[in-house]
C-alpha cells in the first residue's frame, strides 16, 4: 500500500499537528501511558532502573527498509523489531520507547493509521510501552525512527567483542532472500535466545546479523584471526545462494562465538530441547592467518555485505 494519497482530504494535512498527534495517541492506545509518563510532556518521566541500561536507535525509510508491497502495519512493526533485534543480541529486554516520524503532507492518514496500530501491537506483544516522540513534515519523505530503552535479561550482557582465536562461531535461524521472502519484515526477534545465550559461560561474544554475513562477522573477528567458514554448513534460506547468504543482510539471526574448548554437543542438547523451531548452526571458528590463504574454506574474501554510503 502506497504512503500517500492523491485526495487533499484524506491526507495527512487536512488534520494539523494538533489533530496529528491526538489520532496517533489514540492509535497506540494502552501502549503509550498518560503524560508525564507517556506523550504530552517535553519528555517522558521514566522510572529509576537498577543495573545496566541498553539504549538503541534504528530507522525505517520509504524506498530503502520498505516499499509499496509491504502493509503498512507490517512496517510499524518493522520499526520495533529492528531495534529489539539489537536488544536481543546483548541478551537484554525491552522496556520503553520513543519514535520520530517524518512525512509528506500527502502521506495517508489510512496508511499512517495502520502503521501506527502495527507499531502498537509489537509493542503490545513484547510489553514496550512507547512513551513520547515527534512529527515533523518533509517534502517527499516518510520515515520513522524509534529510541529503544531495554535492560539487561540476566546477571550479565553480550557485545560484540571478547571472541578469541578458536572459538566456533554459531548463528540462529536461516541466512539470505530476506527481500525476496518477506522475511525482512516478517521475522521474530531472537529475544528469547540472547537472553538464554546471554547465561551461558561459554558465549563469549554475540550481535545480530543485520547488514549480511560477510560485514557483520567482522565486528565479532578477533585481532589477528580469520573467520574459516563451511560453505556447505550455511543456513541458506529457500531461494537463495551462498551470496545471498553472506550478503543479502535483514536477516536479524543472532550471529555468536562460543569458547574454543567448550562442550558444543551439550551446548547444542539444551538448544535443542529449550528452542526446537529454531535452528541452530556451527559455520565454523577464528583461526590464525589471513582471508586468502589457500585450503581454508570458506573466507569472506570478495563477499561484501551493506554499508551506508559505500
Amino acid at each position: 500500500m502506497s504512503p500517500f494519497t492523491d485526495h487533499p482530504r484524506a491526507a495527512v494535512s487536512a488534520l494539523g499537528e494538533e489533530k496529528l498527534i491526538a489520532a496517533i495517541r489514540r492509535w497506540l492506545g494502552p501502549v503509550s501511558p498518560r503524560a508525564p509518563f507517556g506523550i504530552g510532556d517535553d519528555c517522558a518521566v521514566l522510572p529509576a532502573r537498577r543495573g545496566s541500561q541498553l539504549l538503541t536507535v534504528d530507522p525505517v525509510i520509504y524506498g530503502r527498509h520498505f516499499d509499496d508491497r509491504v502493509p503498512p502495519r507490517a512496517v510499524g512493526a518493522k520499526l520495533l523489531k529492528r531495534n529489539l533485534s539489537d536488544i536481543a543480541a546483548m541478551g537484554g529486554h525491552p522496556v520503553s520507547a520513543v519514535r520520530a516520524i517524518t512525512l509528506d503532507a500527502r502521506v495517508s492518514r489510512r496508511w499512517l493509521e495502520q502503521f501506527y496500530r502495527g507499531l502498537a501491537a509489537e509493542a503490545r506483544r513484547h510489553r514496550v510501552a512507547i512513551v513520547g516522540g515527534d512529527v515533523a513534515e518533509c517534502a517527499g519523505t516518510v520515515a520513522a525512527c524509534l529510541t529503544l530503552l531495554g535492560t539487561a535479561a540476566g546477571p550479565r550482557f553480550l557485545t560484540r567483542t571478547g571472541a578469541r582465536r578458536g572459538d566456533w562461531i554459531y548463528v540462529t535461524g536461516e541466512l539470505g532472500g530476506s527481500r525476496g521472502t518477506g522475511h525482512h519484515f516478517r521475522f521474530t526477534p531472537r529475544l528469547a535466545e540472547g537472553a538464554w545465550l546471554a547465561r551461558r559461560p561459554e558465549v563469549r561474544a554475540m550481535m545480530d546479523v543485520s547488514d549480511g554475513l560477510a560485514k557483520d562477522l567482522g565486528a565479532l573477528t578477533p585481532a589477528g584471526s580469520t573467520p574459516r567458514l563451511d560453505a556447505a554448513a550455511l543456513p541458506v534460506r529457500r531461494g537463495s545462494d551462498v551470496r545471498g547468504a553472506l550478503t543479502d543482510g535483514e536477516d536479524y539471526e543472532l550471529l555468536f562465538a562460543v569458547a574454543g574448548r567448550a562442550d558444543r554437543n551439550a551446548l547444542q542438547r539444551a538448544w535443542r530441547r529449550r528452542f526446537p523451531r529454531t535452528r541452530l548452526t556451527c559455520l565454523g571458528r577464528f583461526e590464525a592467518g589471513r582471508a586468502d590463504d589457500r585450503d581454508a574454506g570458506l573466507t569472506l574474501a570478495g563477499y561484501h555485505g551493506y554499508e551506508h554510503f559505500r
